[in-house]
């Protein structure tokens, strides 16, 4: 691997919520340099320094140029604490780049010591990479990481949609979660995570764990959170997010119907309810991301209600070993 210091003049600290707008400009340089447009959220930002099992003071950190100025963020994602870390570094691409590599042996470092404080004798490191990146691929393969799978962000335009929706198939009715039914809740993250569990890179996290979650998202529009009820009985779920509202795009998170109620319509009537409640609030897209080498075919689906990629990111991982 490279040299993994910084240059001279250079320095690292912690961040904090202060930090998000100079965090999202860098976000924003590499995201508009890497697929053309920006791709995450002040949401999104704030949710990943305050997710569940990870802490912004040992588990993320900026790189600052000699003038100071933040110019690289690298953070880990884990809310399950399971055997695997996702490592994200981004640097701006004009003033970041000699970043690149020191962020990344430092979060290769800080999982091995997190592998030790879990219990595990190694952990999984996995991080993404858009395939025109040829730099950070080059620096994730010195590092030890591996080609795995291929993912897709697929959207769709919203003009035409009507803001009625589509009749769902018979005896299937759609409606919105209700936020203040622990029991409506619990359902809702029972079926999520029941045909999630289909999927071979599923990490389980209990419902305690995704109420932790939840609680620390800036807003949620339960109204776009959706059930669907075969004959009164839960199948299905659809869950939006506000990751893409800076572009006017409505977000499906996740998109999940129980293994014996798939083939039948269920996620179409949802992905319909939710393109509905989009451009009923003047939303211009839809959007989600899928995994290619989903074994439910997901992709499929999503391209048959008129959804098409805007770009594919590869996933790397390797192996690291508990610190001693």
């Amino acid at each position: 691997m490279p040299d993994v210091n910084f240059p001279d003049g250079w320095t690292a600290r912690r961040p904090t919520l202060d930090d998000i707008p100079a965090i999202l400009a860098v976000v924003h340089a590499s995201d508009i340099a890497s697929v053309g447009q920006p791709d995450f959220s002040p949401e999104d930002v704030r949710e990943a320094l305050t997710a569940p099992n990870v802490d912004p003071a040992d588990d993320s950190w900026l790189a600052l140029d000699p003038d100071g100025a933040v110019v690289g963020w690298a953070y880990l994602e884990n809310p399950a604490r399971s055997r695997r870390d996702f490592v994200e570094v981004y640097v701006h691409p004009e003033k970041g780049v000699p970043a690149q590599v020191p962020l990344l042996a430092r979060q290769l470092a800080r999982v091995s010591e997190r592998a030790a404080e879990f219990g595990y004798p190694e952990m999984t490191a996995r991080s993404g990479a858009i395939p025109t990146e040829e730099r950070w691929i080059a620096a994730l393969r010195a590092a030890g990481f591996a080609f795995v799978k291929r993912y897709a962000r697929m959207r769709r335009s919203l003009a035409g949609v009507s803001t009625v929706p589509p009749s769902p198939p018979q005896d299937v009715l759609i409606r919105p979660v209700r936020p203040t039914d622990d029991a409506d809740l619990r359902e809702f993250h029972r079926i999520l995570d029941t045909a999630f569990r289909d999927t071979p890179d599923y990490v389980p996290i209990s419902y305690e764990q995704w109420r932790e979650q939840i609680a620390n998202l800036p807003s949620v529009a339960w109204d776009e959170w959706l059930v669907a009820t075969v004959r009164d009985e839960p199948v299905g779920i659809l869950q939006s997010a506000d990751q893409a509202l800076d572009q006017n795009e409505g977000w499906v998170k996740n998109l999940a119907v129980l293994r014996e109620h798939r083939h039948r319509g269920v996620g179409r009537a949802l992905l319909g309810q939710a393109f509905a409640a989009y451009a009923a609030k003047g939303r211009d897209y839809a959007g989600l991301g899928v995994d290619l080498s989903n074994p439910t075919e997901a992709a499929r689906l999503y391209r048959s209600v008129g959804m098409a990629p805007t770009y594919e990111a590869d996933m790397f991982e390797r192996t690291v070993v508990a610190a001693r």
